[in-house]
């Protein structure tokens, strides 16, 4: 008979204690993950595109990008050959982009300016997270969310905390994200890998910040934020079992 050296005995006590762990962490520990994807921070409630009822040709523009303007307010004249008409807005908002300028000739639904609905000045921020579909699923209720902002330093002040709003369960074609956000070029990069799911997302409040909203810094950036601003999202997914992978 042959008997195992002690080292044998030693390797082979540590390999099962290993495997044992790794069983036990494999049904009781969890593993978290992130599935990251691009943003805008908007007032939550979208934008329109305000187009010219009448064909004819541009002859003021009376409205400033970045101007608020009540609901039926003029943004463009156009003279036509039955005289001059007013383009007016359709709901209170702020204009985000003008796309007439005096002396263009504009045909009837033509694209005159994008406003992005906005009812009062003090209306919060939220951003729109969109995020490949087949992850969707897995984004529980009010999961936390890392905003990495494009025109904020995040090495200096680092990232905008916020929380799950809302989950939108169908995939968005480049079509509605454009009339949502009023900007056609957005539409096709949100969408440029594949359609959508656009997830709502609330930022947090914070009373001692500049921007009024919390940061993963203490006060974050000297200066307030401003919609239609491109981020990009870290969204926290719900937590798994490593022994749920193995089974089908």
């Amino acid at each position: 008979m042959r008997f195992a050296r002690p080292q044998g005995w030693l390797v082979l006590s540590v390999t099962v204690l290993a495997m044992a762990a790794a069983s036990v962490w494999a049904v009781t520990g969890s593993v978290t993950s992130t599935v990251g994807a691009p943003a805008i921070l908007t007032h939550g409630q979208g934008s329109y595109l305000l187009q010219s009822p009448v064909a004819g040709q541009v002859t003021a523009v009376l409205a400033k990008q970045g101007q608020r303007l009540p609901a039926g307010a003029p943004v463009v004249k156009v003279r036509t050959p039955e005289g001059e008409a007013v383009v007016r807005t359709v709901d209170a908002g702020r204009v985000s982009a003008l796309a007439a300028t005096v002396g263009q000739i504009v045909q009837t639904g033509a694209n005159v300016a994008a406003v992005e609905k906005v009812a009062h000045a003090d209306d919060p921020l939220y951003a729109t997270v969109y995020v490949p579909a087949e992850n969707a699923a897995s984004i529980p209720a009010h999961a936390s969310v890392d905003l990495t902002v494009q025109s904020v330093p995040s090495q200096e002040y680092g990232v905008l905390h916020g929380e799950v709003k809302s989950v939108d369960r169908t995939a968005q074609s480049a079509q509605q994200i454009a009339a949502f956000l009023g900007d056609q070029q957005l539409g096709e990069q949100f969408t440029r890998k594949g359609r959508p799911v656009a997830v709502t997302v609330e930022l947090e409040k914070s009373a001692s910040t500049e921007s009024g909203y919390e940061w993963s810094t203490a006060d974050g950036p000297p200066f307030a934020l401003t919609s239609m601003t491109l981020a990009t999202g870290s969204i926290r997914l719900a937590e798994q079992r490593p022994v749920d992978w193995l089974l089908p």
